[in-house]
C-alpha cells in the first residue's frame, strides 16, 4: 500500500510537471558544450579520460569494499538469528530525524577547500563499525530466550545502526560536497550525474558481491548426520 501510493503520487506529480511546464523561450540559454545526446556522451568519454578524473573513479569504486559486508548482510543475519522483521523495521523510525539533521551538521565541515578531508575521517569508524557489527551478530543468539530479545539489546542496535549513520552520511555528504566543487560550471550537471553514478556504483556493486559470497562463505553443519556436507544448496536440502 505505501509504495502503491507514492508510486501514484510520482506519476501524478511527474505527469502533470510534463504538461503544464513550460520553458521560458525569453531568455536566452547558458552556452553550453552539448546539444544533443551523442554529444554528451562523447564529452562524458573526454572527462574520463582525464587522470585526476580517472583516478578519482578508480578510488570510489575501490573505497567502499571494506565495510560492503556490513552494510548488506548485518540486517539479514540478525533477522536468520530471531530478530523480527518488523522490530528492524521500526528502529528505522528513530532513524529519520538523524538523517534529516546529519546533513545540516556535516556540510558545515564539507563546505571548505578540502571537503574530502570529512570521508578521509569517517572511514577508519565505518570499518571499526563492521567489527561491531560482527559482533552484534555474534551476540544475537547469546541474548535471545523464549520471550524474544531484551530492551537493552534494541537499544544496543539502535546506538549500532545511529553510530554507523554518522559515518555513513560524514562520507555521503563529503563526496557530494567533492562531486559539486571540481564539476565545470558550464557542464555541471553532466560532470556531477557522472561523479555521482561512479559513486552510487562504488557502493552497490560490493554489496552485491558480499551478498552473492554469503553462501559460499557460511560454515554448516548437518545435525544428525556426520557424513552429510551442507556445503551447497542441494545438500542442505537433501
Amino acid at each position: 500500500d505505501f509504495l502503491f501510493f507514492w508510486g501514484a503520487v510520482f506519476l501524478v506529480t511527474t505527469t502533470l510537471v510534463a504538461l503544464l511546464k513550460k520553458e521560458n523561450k525569453e531568455l536566452t540559454p547558458t552556452k553550453e558544450e552539448t546539444k544533443g545526446i551523442t554529444d554528451t556522451y562523447k564529452l562524458l568519454f573526454s572527462i574520463i579520460k582525464m587522470p585526476a578524473v580517472l583516478t578519482f573513479c578508480l578510488l570510489i569504486l575501490t573505497a567502499k569494499v571494506g565495510f560492503s559486508a556490513a552494510d548488506a548482510v548485518t540486517g539479514l543475519k540478525l533477522v536468520e538469528e530471531g530478530v523480527p522483521k518488523e522490530h528492524l523495521a521500526l528502529l528505522a523510525v528513530p532513524m529519520v530525524p538523524l538523517q534529516i539533521i546529519l546533513p545540516l551538521i556535516i556540510s558545515k565541515y564539507t563546505a571548505g577547500p578540502q571537503p574530502l578531508n570529512t570521508f578521509y575521517k569517517a572511514m577508519p569508524f565505518r570499518l571499526l563499525l563492521g567489527l561491531q557489527f560482527a559482533f552484534l551478530v555474534w551476540w544475537t543468539p547469546k541474548v535471545k530466550h523464549e520471550g524474544g530479545f531484551p530492551v537493552y539489546y534494541y537499544a544496543v542496535v539502535l546506538l549500532s545502526y545511529a553510530l554507523h549513520q554518522i559515518t555513513l552520511y560524514s562520507m555521503y555528504v563529503a563526496i557530494m560536497a567533492f562531486n559539486a566543487k571540481v564539476s565545470d560550471p558550464l557542464i555541471g550537471g553532466t560532470y556531477m550525474t557522472l561523479l555521482n553514478t561512479v559513486s552510487n556504483l562504488g557502493g552497490n556493486w560490493p554489496s552485491t558481491v558480499a551478498l552473492w559470497l554469503v553462501d559460499p562463505l557460511t560454515v554448516k553443519e548437518c545435525a544428525g548426520a556426520p557424513d552429510q556436507t551442507c556445503g551447497t544448496a542441494l545438500a542442505a536440502e537433501v
